[in-house]
């Protein structure tokens, strides 16, 4: 596919990075999952900072893919990352380079950014995108587990931190 465009989202897009943000949700096995809306996302975007940037991948006019990202920080290198939060191309449109566009654009945002990481997850079992990454060169890091802590247990946990003071 030639005639890929690559665009930063702004706040009137955000229909379209809720319905991909969907997309991916029912891809990944959890179709329920998801509480953002295209209001909640509009006002973050239109947020100083926003906590988020999204690239959108345009053909024709039309938007293809998004790679949603925001700055993470790494203290070994003593200098902010980038995280990729969602990458995702509909299936009808896989193979055609929108995803290798998108990747590919967002590391020339970590470069020109002086960032020395891009990182992201994959599911286990999502071997078709696994491949997709290594084949860019991509090292799957097998020994690092995600964790996480979420409603509940987030709470509960949280009832047991200090107050932080200010300075």
């Amino acid at each position: 596919m030639t005639d890929i465009k690559i665009r930063i989202a702004t706040a009137e897009d955000a229909g379209t990075i809720v319905n991909f943000i969907q997309a991916l949700a029912e891809y990944e096995r959890e179709p329920d999952a998801v509480e953002a809306t295209p209001e909640s996302v509009s006002q973050q975007l239109r947020s100083e900072p926003p906590p988020f940037e999204c690239l959108l991948a345009e053909v024709g006019g039309e938007v293809r893919g998004f790679a949603l990202f925001f700055h993470s920080y790494s203290t070994w290198r003593g200098k902010r990352g980038i995280y990729l939060e969602d990458l995702f191309v509909p299936e009808e449109y896989r193979g055609s380079g929108i995803g290798k566009l998108l990747l590919a654009t967002l590391a020339r945002v970590a470069v020109e950014r002086d960032c020395p990481r891009l990182e992201w997850q994959v599911l286990d079992w999502n071997q078709p995108s696994i491949d997709f990454y290594e084949a860019l060169g991509t090292k799957v890091m097998k020994d690092w587990l995600p964790c996480r802590l979420d409603n509940q247990q987030l709470s509960e946990l949280a009832a047991q931190g200090a107050t932080v003071e200010a300075r």
